[in-house]
């Protein structure tokens, strides 16, 4: 048997074909946050990652660019949120470049460590950083959970051809 495809072909490798791929592929939300020298700071995510169970290791995207990266660069633990499906507009301002996400609009609190802590995420952990791989334009930083709740609410946030959305029954 051979599948068609409504393709037009393959296409040499670049940054726009991999997004262009990944929009496809759907991934839960989340945001990560730390305690940086000049306040809060934390951005939404998409690429995080269970790495071991034990010990309890996860992983996480971001770039060097990112407005968040000089926090998350010299922190030792990190906050990770995972959002609801009621977060759309969480998830956008801290996606948001210049966006004021600790503002008013945020609900949060010092947490464990002094990491910034979400309220009414679906759960969260706070991390203590191991390692940051770099990787292309971005680091992979590797963080060994030391506390969390995951007793919240709800239904998971997805991202998905470019936009934030819910399951469907």
């Amino acid at each position: 048997m051979t599948a068609t495809s409504d393709l037009a072909g393959p296409r040499l490798a670049s940054p726009d074909l991999l997004r262009a791929v990944f929009r496809r592929h759907a991934a839960g939300v989340a945001v990560i946050t730390a305690r940086g020298a000049s306040g809060p700071a934390g951005f939404t995510a998409t690429s995080l990652t269970s790495v071991s169970a034990d010990p309890p290791l996860l992983s996480f995207g971001i770039g060097t660019g990112a407005s968040s990266w000089p926090a998350v660069s010299e922190a030792d633990h990190v906050g990770v949120h995972i959002l609801g499906e009621h977060q759309r507009e969480l998830a956008a301002t801290f996606a948001r470049s210049g966006a004021d996400r600790f503002g008013a609009a945020t609900a949060w609190r010092e947490g464990p460590q002094g990491v910034p802590v979400l309220d009414g995420v679906l759960a969260w952990l706070v991390c203590k950083v191991h390692a940051r791989v770099p990787a292309g334009d971005h680091r992979i930083v590797i963080a060994e959970v030391v506390v969390g709740d995951p007793a919240g609410t709800g239904r998971p946030l997805l991202y998905h051809q470019g936009r934030f959305t819910a399951l469907r029954d």
